[in-house]
């Protein structure tokens, strides 16, 4: 398995905004997921079929080292395949799963990265995300800042770097995107990188919540500073939290601050009854709550018996049937025939959806606009 530096490439979007994290976390236990062990299998499905050139088809209903408990499906295939492809297309010196060290900057930092690719006078760190929860953008990506800053320390005795090229690879929710930097904003950044470093390293650093610091932070529900976050954004001009005022009576500056930070908020709380779960589940007590059971359905004690019975008692009504999505229909058609079905497919407008200033996508028209012209 990977080892993880204290002050990890990967974990940087936390420490940076958040040195006093860094001391926070300790004594948590690291913990796993089935889909952190799906991107593990993943990762070295790729690794193997780029080091080896093996048929990537081959490893249907395999398991492999580093991730015993999932089996690479055909998702995984075509999704890894595609990466594999996108690595490929640079024509320049690869490097695979490659371990590159920024201690120069902050101690025993290090990382590995995906792929590194020198094309010319331009480092390329290219990064595989099979997660479906959050969309990872290039643009300013700290993880692989600091893998550019580790490849040039390693490789910069053999090429002269211009620029760097950051590039994202997140297929399972179709996004690619890339970000360039020049060596001197990245030597600028590394400089503010080793500053914070040593922040985060001392028995002072403060504590800065924030919704990227806090996403993944293991100290999240027993976070002080948190905490107090929340209760301010919340009771902002609010003598009695009892009675809290009818949202339309609110300025629109104090309205948009609370919904800015709505995300940060909401994880917090699952955070905090996550934790006092935990600790209940552990056989602790917990002031005002404990565990019950929840709501369960009902189900058949042994499907292959049940089947046999219920076709004898109801034939073909047995079963039901209902046409697969389209998502499902290409997963079982695979890579090399889904086009078959391309024609029969449309992409319906989505529905109106509220989102920062600061997101890419394009504004919507307003609807009132649509209903003066009728």
């Amino acid at each position: 398995m990977t080892a993880h530096a204290k002050l990890s490439a990967s974990g940087s979007a936390r420490w940076l905004n958040c040195t006093g994290s860094v001391k926070a976390e300790q004594g948590f236990k690291d913990s796993s997921s089935p889909t952190a062990e799906y991107g593990t299998c993943a990762h070295e499905l790729a690794d193997i079929v780029l080091s080896t050139g093996k048929d990537i088809e081959s490893f249907l209903g395999e398991t492999l080292n580093d991730a015993p408990n999932v089996k690479v499906d055909q998702e995984m295939i075509d999704n890894v395949q595609g990466y594999v492809s996108f690595v490929q297309s640079f024509k320049g010196e690869q490097f695979y799963e490659v371990r590159l060290d920024y201690s120069h900057l902050v101690p025993g930092g290090f990382g590995t990265s995906d792929a590194v690719v020198i094309v010319d006078n331009v480092l390329h760190v290219i990064d595989l995300k099979m997660g479906k929860g959050v969309v990872v953008d290039a643009d300013n990506n700290s993880q692989g800042m600091l893998y550019a800053l580790g490849a040039i320390e390693e490789y910069s005795y053999l090429y002269d770097f211009d620029k760097v090229a950051i590039h994202i690879y997140q297929p399972r929710v179709h996004n690619f995107s890339t970000w360039e930097i020049d060596i001197n904003d990245l030597e600028l950044f590394g400089a503010f990188v080793s500053k914070r470093a040593k922040e985060a390293l001392s028995d002072n650093a403060p504590r800065t919540p924030g919704d990227k610091q806090c996403q993944w932070c293991k100290a999240k529900a027993t976070c002080p500073a948190l905490a107090k976050h929340t209760e301010q954004v919340i009771s902002a001009d609010f003598d009695d939290l009892d009675g809290l005022p009818l949202v339309d009576t609110l300025p629109d500056e104090k309205l948009s601050m609370i919904l800015s930070n709505k995300k940060l908020i909401e994880s917090w709380l699952k955070a905090v009854e996550d934790h006092i779960s935990h600790a209940l589940l552990e056989g602790g007590e917990f002031p005002g709550y404990k565990l019950v059971a929840g709501r369960s359905l009902r189900k058949w004690a042994n499907e292959d018996e049940a089947q046999t019975q219920l076709i004898e008692l109801l034939d073909d009504n047995a079963f039901e049937k209902k046409l697969l999505t389209v998502a499902k229909a290409e997963k079982a058609l695979g890579a090399k025939r889904k086009k078959e079905i391309e024609n029969l497919i449309i992409k319906p407008e989505g529905k109106p959806t509220l989102a920062p200033e600061s997101d890419k996508r394009p504004s919507i028209n307003n609807c009132s606009d649509d209903f003066e012209i009728i």
